[in-house]
């Protein structure tokens, strides 16, 4: 069935950034948007449509993977089901393996392309940390936990989540074992019990 004028074939969309992930992890700052192009199968033009700047392209990246993070958000669960799931979302994409290669990628283009590091930390892990605190403060508001500062506590929670991870994956250096949905849990009952009403 063919497109009606205007209309965007998603499917480009997702091979550009698919290409781009995989480009960035190998090549860093100096991949050119010429061999994004080539290696999702897209015209010039097409890529420049969808994303006229590496920069945009970044951030669309961080974009998917903050949605991923935070869907769980989204649920109307109650608050140790939901901060268990973010837990374990967090856990995934910061901690397995295409994530460590691809926060070391941003760690390494970061001096060389600070406005494409900038986009990718807005759009991303900051958009992450903004969706937190604001259902922190929505479970404030309700009275099922006492947040006196959602976007401080939004930050430990992560923290709490993480512990090392995110500079382990950075460094490249190996994670210790660990069950996610243990560690999942055990933040979000911490949490729970440290903020609670």
């Amino acid at each position: 069935m063919p497109r009606a004028a205007g209309q965007i074939d998603e499917t480009k969309t997702e091979a550009i950034l698919e290409a781009a992930q995989a480009l960035f992890v190998e090549k860093g700052v100096l991949v050119s948007m010429d061999q994004i192009a080539r290696k999702a199968g897209v015209s010039r033009q097409t890529l420049y449509n969808r994303f006229p700047s590496k920069v945009e392209i970044g951030r669309a990246l961080a974009a998917r993977r903050s949605d991923a993070i935070t869907s769980p958000l989204r649920s109307g669960g109650d608050p140790e089901t939901v901060l268990t799931a973010f837990a374990a979302g967090l856990l995934d994409k910061i901690c397995n393996g295409d994530a460590r290669v691809s926060m070391r990628g941003v760690a390494l283009m970061s001096p060389h392309a600070p406005e494409i590091a900038g986009a990718i930390y807005d759009a991303g892990p900051k958009e992450g940390l903004r969706r937190l605190a604001a259902w922190l403060e929505e479970q404030d508001r309700q009275g099922r936990l006492a947040i006196p500062d959602p976007m401080a506590a939004a930050e430990m929670f992560a923290g709490m989540t993480l512990g090392h991870g995110h500079l382990r994956s950075i460094l490249g250096v190996p994670h210790p074992p660990m069950e996610r949905d243990v560690r999942a849990a055990e933040a979000a009952r911490r949490f729970i019990r440290a903020f609670a009403p």
